[in-house]
């Protein structure tokens, strides 16, 4: 019996968004894949759904998805404040960056489409 290799990705909000709207290139992320993030990227989500008029979706999506949620130190987020300011001219956002710092710290890939990681090191690039 062959055994598929399981792939750790934390998955960036804009990844999570993707996933939800049923983006063709993202199905490959809904099976053998270890699953991590933050907290802060649900409450981003939740505000995209707001604004999309999805507001009942909220409680699902935090049920569905808050069990892949890690804890993170004070050290996590001076090197996310440190890597904001080292990319001033990009105005990554201090979520993005906490988030960067989480798959590093946790040797996994940071899934996202977002433009301003596309070739950053140890991003999954997917849009």
């Amino acid at each position: 019996m062959k055994v598929k290799n399981i792939r750790k990705f934390y998955f960036d909000t804009y990844a999570l968004i993707e996933i939800g709207e049923s983006n063709p290139a993202y199905v490959q992320y809904k099976e053998n894949v270890r699953v991590i993030l933050s907290r802060l990227n649900l409450l981003e989500f939740a505000y995209v759904l707001i604004k999309e008029g999805k507001k009942d979706d909220i409680v699902r999506i935090f049920t569905d998805y808050s069990k892949f949620n890690v804890d993170y130190d004070d050290d996590v987020l001076i090197k996310a404040a440190e890597m904001k300011f080292g990319h001033l001219r990009e105005r990554l956002s201090f979520i993005d960056c906490i988030g960067y710092i989480i798959a590093k710290r946790n040797n996994a890939k940071f899934l996202t489409g977002d433009e301003k990681f596309r070739h950053k090191e140890n991003v999954e690039f997917v849009k």
